[in-house]
């Protein structure tokens, strides 16, 4: 796929690099000659623009791209106005990202086909780490309703897949198992990957470091992970 990325800051710039490096196609713009400079070798094309200016905007190739990002955060109206700039010129997937739910309300307005919240998202999983004592990865699906991905307790160590009843008991739907397993690099450095178990008898035995991935209302999570 073909993407621009408007703002390379902290942000914009991974979300360069990484699209980059699962090989699509990124043009990067940003007003900042340094920071496009620092990405010159890793996107496939680069602009120093600024992009609130609408005839410099128009040099970039917005119609011909599956999607533009509107990395810019600090800047408000920066932000605001490209996205504007954007709707006006009939860009039809448009990305933004929100730092705030002021920022997050106007871009609303636009009925953007989705709004980026990382320090939103950030905060949460420090606030799961905080609460839980876990590394918990959440998928918002809407206001109630998570997919939520947690390394198993150790208490939970040693029990049957079945014997959970994270259905019956919580209201939570099992996806997925993901298992552990010890690597080691080109350098000999031993490293943790997990891979997804498909094939997942009841009577699979929960073992350290497992992952679980489950679907269901996030009140419910708080009821389970308070029993353990």
């Amino acid at each position: 796929m073909k993407y621009i990325i408007i703002g390379l800051g902290n942000y914009g710039h991974v979300l360069a690099e990484e699209l980059s490096a699962l090989g699509h196609e990124v043009i990067g713009a940003d007003i900042s000659a340094s920071r496009v400079e620092s990405l010159k070798e890793k996107i496939a094309t680069d602009f120093v623009i600024d992009a609130t200016d609408e005839q410099a905007l128009s040099a970039l190739p917005l119609n011909s791209v599956d999607v533009v990002v509107v990395a810019i955060g600090e800047n408000f109206g920066a932000s605001i106005r490209v996205v504007a700039l954007l709707k006006q010129n009939n860009v039809k997937h448009i990305y933004a990202r929100a730092i705030d739910r002021v920022h997050h309300s106007v871009l609303e307005a636009f009925q953007l086909e989705r709004i980026l919240t990382p320090e939103e998202d950030a905060a949460r999983g420090l606030v799961h780490l905080l609460k839980y004592g876990a590394d918990i990865e959440t998928f918002r699906v809407d206001s109630n309703y998570y997919v939520m991905k947690f390394s198993v307790p150790e208490r939970l160590v040693g029990y049957n897949v079945n014997e959970l009843k994270l259905d019956q008991e919580f209201g939570l739907k099992l996806l997925a198992l993901k298992r552990a397993k010890t690597l080691k690099n080109g350098l000999g450095i031993s490293f943790t990957e997990h891979d997804v178990v498909n094939e997942l008898p009841d009577n699979d035995q929960i073992q350290t470091g497992d992952q679980l991935v489950c679907y269901g209302r996030y009140r419910d999570f708080q009821k389970f992970w308070k029993a353990l």
